[in-house]
């Protein structure tokens, strides 16, 4: 696999600094991808797919040790209720595999992304590529000026 897909075409284009880094083509969680690239768990954020009753999905990006908290996420978009679909639904309704799912891939597409606040502690996090086995390193600040996302509160800690 090379290191170019729409992804960096699109980075590239924008003049984005980022790093592409090269995993293993199976699916791996962000934890996993954490160790192989010998960073903290808590910087690798992983892209979460979330429904609401009426309108397009949520892409929530969440830190890899935590999990999107769907009554933070419903309260904090001002909805009822957030549910979490199937990996099978989530991959039809986006058009890419679990572990592979991006908000960079999916930009004009109509989702709204909630960047979890976690990501504020950082100055750059690693997330999704748009396929499986490639991660993206960015500014969290372009990162939420590119996706157009909001930054809340939407996570908590796996115990």
């Amino acid at each position: 696999m090379s290191a170019t897909n729409n992804v960096t075409r699109f980075l590239d284009s924008r003049k984005i600094k980022y790093v592409a880094h090269e995993l293993p083509a199976e699916k791996l969680g962000a934890v996993e991808a954490a160790q192989l690239m010998g960073v903290s768990e808590s910087q690798v954020f992983k892209t979460i797919v979330t429904t609401r009753e009426k309108g397009k999905p949520v892409l929530a990006v969440v830190p890899g040790p935590h999990v999107v908290d769907l009554k933070l996420l419903a309260a904090f978009l001002g909805e009822k209720k957030m549910s979490l679909p199937s990996e099978r639904e989530a991959e039809a309704l986006t058009g890419l595999q679990a572990g592979g799912i991006s908000p960079l891939a999916l930009i004009n597409k109509g989702f709204q992304v909630v960047i979890d606040s976690a990501a504020q502690e950082f100055t750059e996090i690693y997330i999704s590529g748009g396929q499986r086995g490639m991660d993206i390193q960015l500014p969290v600040a372009d990162l939420v000026k590119l996706v157009n996302a909001k930054v809340g509160l939407v996570s908590k800690e796996i115990v």
